[in-house]
């Protein structure tokens, strides 16, 4: 029967989706971790450890346009060259990225999602780039209704050893990562598995509720729109200036916004009529005509239908 391999890859090269007849792996896809370094720190301000390269919106801009941050450049976390650049005509939807997953969760201190630290929109604003993305979208259980459990690594050794030895190889980890060890779950107490179950009540909250209705949205807008994700990796235009990432692919502008503040955009304007609203993650009422442009709230993801004579923002 047909199979889907996914290469869950950090070495960012591409060869793992090239066809076998031309050198590759022949892999129907592979993961781009620098994907979720690159939204997750312009989400939390976080940029310790392997998230130092991804401070501004310069990585993240590069990532929706190239497919990866680190393509043969230097990395300070590895401290060397690190990556390949992927070859023009590689389908986008060949890379699987995330906004959370069990690796980079689990690997925290504490198991902490986002959830934690972010607000409703900054989550809205997370989902939106991620299932508005050129690439595959991967969703980690709970994300699609905001789960504030914690994802912690357990284990059950039946080895006393081996489990001391897991724990104490953790607990170093941390601390080059400068993590405060005391925070770090043992991973052989059945408590630390118990506490990283989902609490399913959450769905039912108005946040989870809210949040859900957005995934199941967002979703149905990108199956009616294939033009999001059925290019080639570089297909897309990408802009970015005051903490507002644009980028244009087919008829769709997609506008996110990181500020934490109001941000003036350029839309189009043709035979004197406004570009449509196809999408909003914040309420449409929030949204000001100003001219030949719009003011959006802090933190929303905007979609436009574009004008033939399109500018940028």
């Amino acid at each position: 029967r047909p199979a889907l391999l996914i290469a869950e890859s950090d070495l960012n090269d591409a060869a793992m989706v090239y066809p076998r007849s031309a050198g590759g792996r022949g892999m129907s896809g592979q993961w781009s971790d620098d994907f979720h370094h690159a939204l997750h720190s312009n989400l939390t301000g976080e940029i310790g450890g392997y998230y130092a390269d991804f401070e501004s919106l310069d990585s993240l801009a590069k990532v929706l346009k190239a497919g990866f941050f680190h393509d043969g450049g230097y990395s300070s976390f590895r401290e060397r060259n690190h990556g390949v650049p992927i070859k023009a005509g590689t389908p986008a939807a060949a890379l699987v990225v995330c906004a959370q997953d069990h690796d980079q969760i689990g690997n925290r201190a504490r198991g902490d999602r986002i959830t934690e630290g972010l607000s409703p929109a900054q989550l809205r604003l997370g989902a939106a780039v991620l299932l508005l993305s050129p690439f595959t979208p991967m969703l980690f259980m709970g994300e699609e209704f905001a789960a504030t459990t914690p994802w912690q690594f357990f284990t059950s050794h039946p080895e006393p050893e081996l489990g001391d030895a897991t724990a104490d190889g953790r607990l170093a980890e941390f601390e080059q990562l400068g993590w405060d060890e005391s925070e770090v779950p043992d991973p052989q107490d059945p408590r630390t598995f118990l506490d990283s179950k989902l609490d399913w009540t959450q769905v039912s909250t108005e946040c989870g509720a809210s949040i859900l209705a957005l995934y199941r949205d967002l979703i149905a807008f990108r199956r009616a729109h294939p033009d999001l994700w059925s290019g080639a990796v570089g297909d897309v235009a990408v802009t970015h200036q005051r903490e507002v990432l644009t980028w244009d692919v087919g008829p769709l502008r997609v506008v996110a916004n990181f500020a934490g503040s109001p941000r003036d955009i350029v839309a189009t304007q043709q035979d004197g009529v406004m570009p449509k609203v196809l999408l909003t993650t914040e309420p449409e009422d929030q949204l000001r005509r100003i001219g030949a442009g719009l003011t959006i709230p802090a933190y929303p993801v905007v979609v436009l239908e574009l004008a033939a004579d399109s500018t940028g923002c």
